[in-house]
């Protein structure tokens, strides 16, 4: 399994167990904009269980991200590992919605509490 989901105090928990591939990608990323769309406007986390994210991973997150402002869902990213976390941080748009990245995904579950 590529990735699960689950609804946790109102916020959209996709979790990616497993690295798409540079040829997944195609596939992969249309499945997490469906999820995204179909629970809109729950804010979204998504879950990176590598410890190690590559280009396509990066990537497929970006464009995520980029969906989800234009849906106007606010979304964060969770990753355990501070390697992946720096990756992610350099390569997101510093324009617009800032990407927000944390370590655990109970902080970012409870970020998103606050808001609502």
């Amino acid at each position: 399994m590529l990735l699960s989901h689950s609804l946790d105090h109102g916020v959209l928990v996709i979790t990616v167990h497993h690295d798409p591939g540079i040829g997944g990608r195609a596939a992969f990323l249309p499945q997490l904009e469906g999820l995204v769309y179909a629970h809109r406007p729950a804010p979204v986390v998504l879950r990176l269980e590598q410890p190690a994210v590559d280009a396509a991973e990066v990537g497929a997150v970006l464009d995520l991200h980029r969906a989800c402002k234009d849906l106007g869902v606010l979304m964060s990213v969770v990753s355990a590992s501070a390697p992946a976390r720096r990756v992610l941080a350099a390569g997101a748009d510093s324009s617009g919605t800032h990407l927000v990245i944390h370590a655990r995904a109970s902080t970012a579950v409870a970020a998103f509490a606050v808001l609502a």
